[in-house]
């Protein structure tokens, strides 16, 4: 599934983690609709020029590291000094990390911190810096990317990415119930498996019909389906989708 030639011309996204699995996917097709791309990335620079290079050099690349207490409102400002304006943000970045109740505090208190920070601290830094802006230009953009386990719970031993998502799904519908009256509109994607990014090592370790054991459909989402429906929600047209959350499972989770 892809969008319409031209469909998001004219227009500037700056998406998170931009150098995963669903990041290149997103990013590329958001090229392919005629935007250009402010492509985030934490370490891997290699790639974040090469998929620069690879979507006809339309867009930039910032780095910034979102763990940090600076870093999300510096990524902000070094992407809208690097494309001038901004009309809409892909908060793409998240991380799962190991978190056993049964092991030690250090780790455990650790991991839900650097979760936090990630998963929800990152992206209210971020909205904070960009509302301004999207207010002073007559608008703006927000696809928050969330998932399943927001909606439904998680497995025991990564408890701290479930609530984070949650949070954050919570946090897109307050932005779209204050700020839409300023033109700005956000929503979640929230999907299930996806056959990239996090989902790989499940995957190589415990086969691929296992992993989508309990999706009624049998198939994982594709990178490519997540990703047109992010661009989706990016179309200036669609205003309707503002506080929505699009559930991306196969069935794996109905409301």
């Amino acid at each position: 599934m892809i969008l319409a030639p031209g469909s998001l011309a004219d227009r500037t996204f700056l998406v998170t983690g931009a150098t995963g699995g669903i990041g290149q996917a997103i990013t590329a097709c958001l090229a392919a609709a005629g935007a250009k791309v402010v492509i985030h990335y934490a370490s891997n620079r290699e790639r974040a020029e090469g998929l620069l290079s690879e979507i006809g050099g339309a867009g930039w690349i910032v780095q910034g590291d979102l763990a940090t207490r600076e870093g999300p409102t510096q990524l902000w400002d070094d992407a809208l000094a690097e494309a001038g304006r901004i009309d809409g943000m892909v908060m793409n970045a998240g991380l799962r990390t190991e978190a056993l109740i049964g092991g030690d505090h250090g780790p455990w208190r650790g991991a839900w911190e650097l979760e936090m920070a990630v998963n929800l601290l990152a992206p209210a830094d971020m909205l904070r810096a960009a509302l301004p802006h999207f207010r002073a230009n007559g608008g703006g953009r927000i696809v928050s990317i969330a998932s399943r386990a927001a909606q439904r719970g998680y497995m025991e031993d990564y408890l701290p990415y479930g609530a984070s998502k949650a949070a954050l799904i919570n946090l897109t519908k307050s932005v779209a119930r204050n700020w839409s009256k300023d033109g700005v509109i956000a929503v979640t994607v929230s999907p299930g498996f996806v056959h990239a990014g996090m989902a790989e090592a499940y995957i190589a370790e415990h086969g691929y019909a296992a992993t989508a054991s309990d999706i009624p459909t049998g198939q994982l989402v594709s990178a490519e389906e997540l990703a047109a429906t992010v661009g989706f929600c990016l179309i200036p047209a669609n205003m309707a989708v503002n506080g929505a959350t699009i559930d991306l499972n196969g069935g794996s989770y109905i409301r």
